[in-house]
């Protein structure tokens, strides 16, 4: 019998103790490693993240493989980076006598498309357990490979699904959101209470889901600049949107242009940024490329 056969169910607190036991491992905190121990929570990621037999997985961060088995044994092809090399052994026990790629490496030091396309497939789907201090960078990363997914699965926190998931006016609603949106379709999979994962961490999480949208949301003829706006509107949350717009280095603009682009777009320019809604921001975009 495999090594991989002892660890059967590996969404259980004593068979993750015992894996990491064999292994002389303990999770380390500072890499978000919080191993999910929950068959309902495992099922409804796999669910969603439309698996089946064929289908080229990318999953980030494995830790123990819980989810890498599941997928491997519905027949998906599953590539993983791992960026804790000392959690590989116990990795490779427990995925046994399945066809997986493990890479170890840091995932936002790598050239995804690059990474990608080398595995010769350009339609990827992606599944993963992010941890907090990394989360954006990550879902940025994933969004400006987009040519190459078809959708993305995480388990993040809370509060960065409420992120995702905001709509304007609210306090969560930021620049993430609005580029998020952009580009992809959001919906809540499930939310997850922090009781099913060892360690216990401090946080609860939930499972989001992002579907790449054929076409954005909305259509620009300048990307870019739509996105310079967002992030000068967001940069300082206190001011209004002609002092924000008016004073961003990123933008260049004088304040007579800032009010040029404002009145053109028949916005107040004494609004700030978070109740702006996306399209609101297209038109922005669209009147300063007009006024170019």
């Amino acid at each position: 019998m495999g090594k991989g056969a002892t660890y059967m169910n590996l969404a259980s607190a004593p068979q993750v103790r015992q894996l990491l036991a064999d292994h002389g491992l303990r999770p380390k905190k500072r890499l978000g490693q919080n191993f999910l121990i929950d068959r309902n929570v495992l099922d409804r990621i796999v669910a969603a993240s439309g698996a089946t037999a064929g289908v080229n997985v990318l999953e980030i961060g494995p830790g123990l493989g819980v989810v890498t088995r599941e997928l491997a044994d519905m027949g998906a092809r599953v590539v993983c980076v791992e960026a804790d090399q000392t959690i590989i052994p116990a990795l490779e026990d427990a995925l046994e006598g399945r066809s997986v790629e493990i890479v170890t490496a840091d995932f936002l030091r790598l050239d995804l498309p690059e990474f990608l396309d080398s595995r010769g497939a350009s339609d990827w789907v992606v599944v993963g357990n992010l941890p907090y201090y990394i989360t954006s960078p990550i879902i940025t990363t994933l969004i400006e490979s987009k040519r190459l997914i078809r959708s993305v699965v995480l388990m993040v926190q809370r509060e960065v699904a409420h992120r995702l998931q905001a709509a304007p006016g609210t306090d969560d609603y930021g620049s993430l959101s609005v580029f998020v949106q952009y580009h992809c379709r959001v919906e809540s999979v499930m939310k997850v209470s922090r009781n099913v994962f060892y360690p216990v961490p401090d946080v609860d999480s939930e499972v989001v889901k992002l579907t790449i949208r054929e076409k954005p949301a909305v259509i620009v003829r300048n990307e870019p600049l739509l996105f310079k706006i967002v992030r000068a509107a967001f940069g300082k949350r206190r001011k209004t949107l002609y002092n924000a717009l008016g004073s961003s280095d990123e933008l260049g603009w004088e304040k007579d242009r800032a009010r040029a682009v404002l009145d053109l777009a028949n916005i107040d320019g004494g609004r700030r940024g978070e109740t702006l809604s996306l399209d609101e921001f297209a038109l922005l975009a669209e009147c300063a490329t007009n006024l170019t």
